[in-house]
């Protein structure tokens, strides 16, 4: 998926149907990767935006995390071989992007000012990078 079709559909995602982060990656790595995901899978990543407004970890690294089980499955691999793939993930998410935490990743953490969709730069960035770290391990 190109670059600037990312963007579109990050922004879709964020600005027409309001989803958060996790629900956002998600959707854009199933239809990158050709994967369903049924509906209770995206009623779980609901859950998620709660960790991020605690400022836990980020919900681009649950979703992401999340897909790579799916999708690991789905090419056949062992769940010990999936758990190697999420630690690698989470390692290389990181060192790029310096943090799993939402408090170190989101602009200026949550506060009653926040403008919607804060995160819809680096979400665009995340996808790019989960998808190429998906393409090289799975």
């Amino acid at each position: 998926m190109k670059d600037e079709i990312i963007a579109a559909r990050v922004h879709e995602y964020y600005w027409v149907n309001d989803y958060n982060c996790a629900i956002t990656i998600l959707k854009i790595l199933s239809e990158n990767f050709f994967v369903n995901i049924n509906q209770q899978v995206i009623n779980a990543a609901i859950g998620m935006h709660g960790a991020g407004k605690y400022r836990a970890q980020c919900g681009l690294v649950e979703g992401t995390l999340m897909f790579i089980g799916l999708y690991g499955k789905e090419k056949g691999y062992s769940e010990d071989e999936i758990a190697n793939k999420c630690f690698g993930f989470a390692s290389a998410f990181e060192n790029h992007f310096g943090s799993l935490l939402c408090r170190d990743l989101r602009p200026g953490g949550f506060t009653p000012e926040d403008q919607p969709h804060m995160c819809e730069e680096i979400t665009v960035r995340a996808v790019i990078f989960s998808a190429d770290y998906i393409k090289g391990a799975i």
